[in-house]
């Protein structure tokens, strides 16, 4: 396994929307256990591909919950989600030092395939179905911050460029 680079806001992968993956093999099963690695080393709780600078439909998760194992969903969709929403704090390892109240659906139905190629459909709620909404975002180049107000992202925005770590560039 290997750490790879945290790709941070300006790198434009996070902004294009993702390829579908074509195909489940070895390959994208040694992708998964890169991002996990990366993903625990940087104390996370979910990442995408694009965040490690590669434009695939592929995220890795782990909620911190003894219910729930860490698992990898190859072409994520989410197909239902609630009316009802709920307010939580969401930061995100390509925006570090950011954190912000996003809204989201309380509870969500997302329909994937798994790392062993097998059609897999799961409802999730509370911080699952959000770490795997904002996981989805990043697959279509929507960050955490396109969901609150204008004059919030504004603020966030003001905040990043004070926050954000040297290798970010301009």
């Amino acid at each position: 396994m290997a750490r790879l680079e945290v790709r941070l806001l300006g790198d434009p992968v996070l902004r294009t929307e993702a390829e579908p993956v074509e195909s489940v093999d070895a390959e994208l099963r040694r992708l998964a256990a890169d991002m996990f690695e990366t993903m625990y080393a940087e104390e996370g709780v979910g990442l995408a591909a694009p965040q490690v600078g590669i434009s695939k439909r592929l995220i890795v998760i782990d909620a911190q919950s003894e219910d729930v194992k860490p698992f990898a969903l190859v072409n994520p969709e989410v197909v239902e989600s609630s009316e009802d929403t709920d307010r939580g704090e969401e930061g995100c390892l390509s925006v570090p030092g950011v954190k912000e109240l996003v809204e989201r659906p309380l509870r969500v139905t997302v329909e994937a395939t798994d790392l062993e190629g097998r059609s897999v459909r799961m409802e999730a709620e509370g911080l699952l179905g959000r770490i795997l909404q904002h996981e989805v975002d990043h697959l279509d180049g929507i960050l955490f911050f396109d969901r609150v107000s204008p004059l919030k992202r504004k603020m966030l925005l003001k905040k990043w460029e004070k926050v954000r770590p040297a290798r970010a560039g301009s």
